[in-house]
């Protein structure tokens, strides 16, 4: 803190007001007033202020603060930690609306917004401030608005932080249907592997099955093929010596030298068939069966 700046600003203190009017300020020397608590009066107006530092809102000593005609065009939001201020002038601003936190201004009594550019709504709040009455009066009202529009400002919070938490419950839900779909989806491919890798052992299994029930039927046909073949051919000689022996026994050749031995055989072959018991027993039913 520069020793200059002290003893000028004490220079400016008169009992509890401290008095920077019309010194051309673009900014308030909160440093060093914060060095004069005793001050609780300060006086700034027609100066150049367009803001106030949130700094400013530490001098809770404040009682009472004149900003009359400078270029302010808003407040600080921590303008409720002055809890001790009691009057505000604002008059011949450029202040369009207040901060929420003027509705912790409890001690507030009086406020002078006249000459201010103020949306409708605070406006209407504020009144014409003609007189101490009005002015009381505009502190109250101000002060009211003020706390309504922070109620509001709640209430609009807490159904941003409801509507938040729904769609984040509502994301959340989807979330978990969606992996339920995905699922199930997988499930069901799984099934469907499954039944598809089932079909194929089956499949492989029949034709295994298949192959080794071709190779017996393809050995028994060629058994039956053969056998078939040779008892053809058993026939066939069977008929031929048959018929042989019929030409030897019942033509003019059977005195050829070739059928002399096929009919002694034969003959001998019938003697020792007839000697036979089966023989006999079917030779008896024949001639039974003549008679």
């Amino acid at each position: 803190m520069i020793k200059g700046k002290v003893e000028n600003i004490k220079d400016k203190i008169d009992g509890n007001e401290l008095d920077l009017s019309l010194r051309n300020l673009t900014e308030v020397p909160v440093k060093e007033l914060a060095a004069f608590p005793k001050a609780t009066v300060l006086d700034l107006s027609c100066n150049n202020l367009t803001t106030l530092a949130p700094e400013f809102c530490s001098l809770t000593h404040l009682i009472k603060i004149d900003l009359s005609k400078n270029q302010l065009v808003c407040l600080p939001e921590e303008i409720g930690q002055l809890g001790n201020l009691q009057h505000l002038d604002l008059y011949n601003n450029k202040l369009k609306m207040l901060p929420v936190g003027f509705s912790q201004l409890k001690s507030l009594k009086w406020l002078d917004l006249k000459d201010n550019p103020l949306e409708p709504t605070l406006a209407k709040a504020a009144g014409d401030c003609l007189d101490e009455k009005q002015c009381k009066q505009c502190a109250s009202r101000v002060k009211l608005e003020k706390k309504k529009e922070a109620k509001q400002r709640e209430k609009e919070a807490r159904e941003r932080e409801a509507n938040k938490k729904k769609k984040a419950e509502e994301k959340e839900r989807k979330r978990k249907e969606y992996q339920a779909q995905m699922a199930a989806l997988a499930a069901q491919e799984q099934q469907k592997k499954k039944k598809e890798e089932k079909k194929k052992r089956a499949a492989q299994k029949q034709g295994k099955k298949t192959a080794s029930e071709s190779v017996p039927k393809a050995k028994r046909s060629i058994c039956s093929l053969f056998f078939s073949l040779l008892l053809k051919l058993l026939l066939l000689l069977i008929v031929g010596v048959a018929s042989v022996i019929a030409v030897c026994q019942l033509t003019e050749l059977r005195k050829e030298a070739f059928c002399v031995p096929l009919n002694a055989h034969f003959e001998e072959t019938v003697r020792w068939a007839q000697d036979l018991e089966v023989v006999q027993q079917v030779i008896q039913k024949m001639s039974d069966l003549r008679t």
